[in-house]
């Protein structure tokens, strides 16, 4: 199950992937979106911390974008293959902006 409830403070989602199919992409923050590409964490630190950890160094995910390859694999606990994930996702995203720049 994607949840768990805790009584007066509402439902308590285990991994934002959950609150993602449930309540849709607009109710996630950009750490739970980052959390969510990441997957799962590494021993000792989940994708969540990882995420926050990021967004904490970055401030926000257009200034994400802009950050080489090599930097992000200095993140503890995002190695390289979350590293090149998370950049072909920007990556992607700065196609999709530069295509429909040209319509």
């Amino acid at each position: 199950m994607d949840k768990t409830f805790s009584s007066g403070v509402g439902v308590i989602w285990k991994h934002p992937g959950g609150k993602f199919r449930r309540k849709g992409p607009f109710a996630c923050t950009e750490s739970e979106l980052l959390a969510i590409i990441l997957g799962h964490g590494s021993p000792g630190k989940s994708a969540e911390k990882i995420a926050q950890e990021i967004q904490e160094k970055y401030g926000n995910l257009q200034e994400l974008m802009g950050v080489p390859l090599k930097d992000l694999m200095r993140i503890k606990g995002l190695k390289a293959v979350k590293a090149t994930q998370l950049a072909a996702t920007f990556e992607i995203a700065r196609r999709i902006v530069k295509h429909l720049e040209k319509e």
